[in-house]
């Protein structure tokens, strides 16, 4: 039988949690390189195509040296949308919301893909870097979304007190940064005009994320993905 989310409900428009973590719990990341690597992926595949600039470059193909332009990367701009992301050393949390059924599929082939082989060949190493495939929860409800974009930008106090200098979009959601390919206005909304009145007296994302007392591991179930064995 299949694991849990391996076989995977794709709905046009759906919103995802996807999660993927290294072949036997290995780290993915083992330093500030690596992270950024996986984060210009991103960049490439989620930013408009006319805002990425087409260089020229010297490479060599079948003993000769050329100048020209190499091949882009797939680019999903239109097809994906990213809500929240969080990198750990083992493991990394996406939440996106896909246009078509198919195109989370074809974005994390595409993602994983890359990344694998810059990995394998940056550390000398060979065989697969990730942990079978992908996994991937639809988030149905409006609560259920709110709740894993906190779990997401929380996940980094594992190892660090500093959860704003983390790798994540949790930056990007107060403010202090404003990346182009990351869309926290989507959740954001939510906390403008009193919106969610079942969270009595939170009137930020901020204090939601960080003052909230609730246990999100209980609330989120197996929305969170996340394997213990």
């Amino acid at each position: 039988m299949p694991g849990r989310h391996i076989v995977k409900t794709y709905i046009k428009n759906g919103i995802y949690h996807i999660y993927n973590r290294g072949v036997e719990k290995r780290n993915i990341f083992l330093n500030a390189q690596d992270y950024h690597v996986f984060l210009q992926y991103l960049k490439e595949a989620l930013s408009n195509p006319k805002s990425i600039p087409i260089n020229k470059t010297i490479f060599t193909l079948k003993g000769g040296t050329f100048k020209g332009i190499r091949k882009l990367p797939k680019n999903f701009y239109s097809n994906i949308t990213l809500l929240a992301y969080c990198l750990m050393p083992n493991h990394f949390h996406l939440l996106i919301q896909q246009t078509n059924e198919r195109d989370i599929k074809l974005f994390m082939q595409s993602i994983i893909t890359r990344y694998s082989m810059y990995f394998n060949k940056n550390h000398n190493r060979v065989g697969g870097l990730f942990q079978n495939h992908y996994k991937a929860s639809l988030v149905m409800e409006e609560p259920y979304l709110l709740h894993l974009s906190r779990y997401i930008h929380l996940n980094p106090t594992t190892y660090t007190k500093d959860i704003i200098g983390a790798y994540s979009s949790y930056a990007d959601y107060l403010g202090n940064r404003h990346t182009q390919w990351i869309h926290a206005e989507f959740i954001l909304s939510y906390f403008q005009n009193n919106k969610l009145l079942y969270l009595k007296n939170i009137n930020t994302y901020k204090d939601f994320v960080e003052s909230y007392r609730d246990n999100d591991d209980e609330r989120l179930g197996s929305l969170i993905l996340e394997e213990t064995s």
